[in-house]
């Protein structure tokens, strides 16, 4: 369902650990970007090089690392040892909150971490919103099923982009998720976009709108005008904008 590049053909062995492919700020770090590609439902073989998800990841951590890298950012992608969330063992936020921990140890505890998340990985940085040092999360067309855990992001500051023809993850699911997540107290802005589950239509406009999250979750700009206004707004109109 949420990974329609997979092909039995290529599955691998799982990773002993899970990976991180990191790149660095130029100068101090005073942020960190962690990239959480999608996968599916249920396998419990590794991530394929070529899998659409994790191609498309790369591209946002690129662009992201391009854009922001002279201003302290540096950025991290996380490799799951497998492709699926598997049921209750939630192996990618498992591995996201793994991740978390590693840039911890290495950046030190002060420094502000930003989770950017598509599909799988758009549910496991909503499941690790709370984790420590996270001042933002920024779900890209996450898959949010119904009963999703919600209390943990009080006073967090979520943003969710979804594309309004996604046949994969339908966009609905990410807008009952807003409603109880603002219910429980946390700062959700939500807004649609033209296109599906892949983001390449208009796929600068998602880079962007990523890049600016970052940037605002790290503290080195306000956050953007349209997100700024969205999360002032009431429900349902600060959860449904379109961009």
């Amino acid at each position: 369902m949420l990974d329609p590049t997979s092909d039995p053909k290529d599955d691998v062995e799982p990773n002993d650990a899970p990976l991180l492919e990191q790149r660095p700020a130029n100068g101090e770090t005073r942020g960190i970007a962690l990239f959480c590609h999608g996968g599916a439902a249920t396998k419990a073989v590794a991530p394929k090089e070529r899998a659409l998800s994790l191609v498309r990841m790369r591209a946002f951590e690129q662009f992201v690392h391009r854009a922001t890298a002279d201003r302290g950012i540096a950025t991290a992608l996380v490799r799951y040892r497998v492709a699926g969330w598997n049921g209750e063992a939630a192996d990618a936020y498992q591995d996201v909150r793994w991740a978390i921990a590693e840039l911890r140890d290495q950046h030190g505890s002060d420094v502000p971490i930003i989770l950017v998340g598509h599909s799988m990985g758009g549910r496991a940085v909503l499941r690790a919103g709370g984790e420590r040092q996270v001042t933002a999360v920024c779900a890209l067309a996450p898959w949010t099923p119904p009963g999703e855990p919600i209390m943990h992001l009080r006073d967090q500051t979520v943003v969710i982009l979804h594309g309004r023809a996604d046949r994969w993850v339908p966009a609905r699911l990410s807008q009952e998720f807003a409603v109880r997540a603002r219910r429980s107290g946390a700062r959700v802005a939500r807004f649609t976009i033209d296109g599906g589950h892949s983001m390449l239509r208009r796929a600068h406009r998602w880079h962007t709108f990523a890049t600016d999250v970052v940037l605002a979750g790290a503290g080195l700009e306000p956050m953007r005008s349209d997100v700024a206004q969205a999360l002032q707004q009431p429900s349902p109109e600060g959860l449904a904008v379109p961009l």
